[in-house]
């Protein structure tokens, strides 16, 4: 029933194209496929006046004055051509149920060479969006496109030819060959896609397992969508169901808690060693501003950290990372004030590629003392290797020194907790998969519904303005007249009650799909109910070529 009804859009999509194609651009042509002997030839070039037409080998010019006459022609041609096309596939069409697909690649499956040329930007979803629902057996879609992959969520009315057209239009976009594109796409399918896609939204699917930035991206896709109109009924809700599950998992395992890198785990492991009173008011200080770096600058100030001291070779760098980070004072010393700036700190992060230590029991003697607020203990997180601090270091009473190794310690027990809490995270998903499913399932009677209500509503309009015509006008009010219609109303409402519950397969009782269709059909045949599609959709599809050649 549902790809019966979106049948049109499919057709509409690849009747318009061929409409369309009588109005190729100047200088354009269709380049003639490898696999063809005569392939069909046509240069349009309307500013100057001059149409060709018909193979290589017979071309015709034709002067300005015929082109409106050709254009009617070939126009018409397409119109019973898109005709001919539907009659031949209506009945396969109506008969299946359009599928849910991805078509994408990962940070899993492809090199960032690749995910680069196929990320589609923000602004741009929306003519993505439209390109793909242009294409024959696509009727609706949607792009998630970020850093770490580029997939392709549609609703195909032909699952083989929907995934051929969108594998050759990402290949088209890309310019990556199709050959070499299979290597690195998964394609998934209905119930595993809808899975897919809450996996990612729960930060199952991410190198970070349950990292919070996926979720805000799938957010944004409904988002770009809605301001767009580019989303359809069932990808929307998909989407949005995913977001769902995505807000449910983090707030129910609690998975995005804990470092599951070293930069986090450094500003993790810090801030536990400080009172937790005073860890907002500790004095931080940052030794080196490469990729390390900007890190653990960016996981303080997500930890709340509202200033920081950087000491880098150049200014640059810092330079760059105070622009992205907009939420954190950074203030810059050079490397020659390295130890005059560790005299104010009480927390010490290195991350620098010196083979030599920048910091000596030497060092750390002739600075001052670190208020008790925090501890009165200076705190040496040493991210480097080679290390930035001596081991001669953890010596002195007034300092405490943690490197990579402790560092791994932490990583590895919450990779451990994330990965219990992503087995929990499976049950939530397996939840929100079986609502949406019961969801798209129901939408199978819709149709049944709508004209089971329409054809009550036809007899009991018919029937009371005959009751209506034998009464005299002057012997019923107003108040009367409404009191009637109420009635009316009411009874047909109390009637259709019992054989609308039964057409629902939500989830919301023990009913089975299977069940609720035998229903479906049973109503139809009694209520002769059947519509006819095919015309329908004929009537639709000539209404669409009317206004395109107009």
């Amino acid at each position: 029933m549902a790809a019966a009804n979106s049948l049109a859009t499919a057709f509409l999509g690849a009747a318009a194209a061929a409409a369309a194609a009588a109005k190729a651009e100047p200088f354009r042509a269709n380049r003639p496929s490898k696999s063809t002997a005569s392939p069909a030839f046509s240069f349009r070039v309307c500013q100057r006046g001059v149409a060709f037409f018909g193979s290589r080998r017979g071309a015709v010019r034709r002067s300005p004055r015929c082109e409106v006459q050709v254009d009617i022609k070939e126009k018409a041609a397409a119109s019973i051509s898109a005709i001919e096309q539907f009659k031949i596939s209506a009945d396969r069409y109506m008969k299946e149920r359009s599928s849910i697909a991805v078509i994408g690649l990962s940070v899993h499956t492809a090199p960032v060479e690749m995910r680069e040329k196929l990320a589609v930007p923000e602004a741009q979803w929306p003519r993505a969006v439209g390109d793909l629902c242009g294409l024959n057996h696509i009727e609706e879609a949607a792009v998630l496109s970020t850093c770490n992959r580029m997939e392709i969520y549609v609703v195909a009315l032909s699952w083989h030819r929907g995934i051929r057209e969108v594998t050759e239009w990402m290949s088209k976009t890309s310019g990556i060959p199709v050959s070499e594109l299979r290597q690195h796409l998964f394609v998934l399918r209905d119930g595993d896609a809808t899975r897919h896609l809450f996996e990612v939204s729960a930060g199952l699917d991410s190198l970070v397992l349950g990292e919070g930035q996926i979720l805000a991206q799938v957010k944004q896709v409904v988002r770009v969508g809605q301001v767009s109109g580019g989303l359809g009924k069932n990808i929307d809700r998909m989407f949005k169901d995913a977001i769902t599950t995505g807000k449910r998992v983090r707030s129910e395992t609690n998975i995005a808690s804990g470092a599951v890198s070293v930069s986090s785990a450094a500003v993790e492991l810090a801030l536990m060693k400080l009172p937790k009173p005073h860890c907002g008011s500790a004095r931080m200080l940052v030794i080196g501003a490469g990729k390390m770096g900007k890190l653990v600058i960016k996981h303080l100030a997500a930890k709340g950290c509202k200033k920081v001291v950087v000491v880098n070779r150049s200014v640059e760098r810092v330079e760059a990372i105070r622009e992205e980070l907009k939420d954190i004072e950074i203030i810059y010393r050079p490397f020659s004030q390295m130890h005059s700036c560790a005299a104010e700190a009480d927390v010490v992060f290195t991350n620098t590629a010196s083979e030599t230590p920048l910091f000596l029991k030497e060092h750390v003697q002739v600075l001052p003392t670190v208020s008790e607020d925090v501890g009165g203990v200076r705190l040496f997180v040493d991210i480097s290797v080679p290390r930035n601090v001596g081991s001669c270091v953890a010596s002195h009473e007034h300092a405490r020194v943690y490197n990579v190794d402790d560092l791994k310690e932490v990583v590895e027990a919450n990779k451990e907790d994330r990965l219990r809490k992503a087995m929990e995270a499976q049950t939530i998903i397996t939840q929100e998969l079986k609502r949406f499913e019961a969801w798209r399932d129901s939408l199978e009677t819709v149709p049944t519904i709508k004209n089971l209500r329409s054809y009550a509503d036809r007899i009991r309009a018919s029937e009371l303005e005959k009751c209506l015509q034998k009464v005299d006008e002057d012997a019923l009010t107003k108040k009367m007249r409404k009191a009637i219609d109420e009635l009316s109303t009411g009874i047909v409402n109390k009637l259709l009650h019992g054989p609308l519950q039964h057409l629902r397969c939500d989830g919301s009782d023990s009913r089975t799909l299977d069940e609720t269709l035998e229903n479906m059909h049973a109503l139809n045949r009694m209520f002769n109910l059947h519509t006819d599609q095919k015309a329908i959709l004929e009537q639709k599809i000539k209404a669409k070529l009317g206004k395109t050649q107009g």
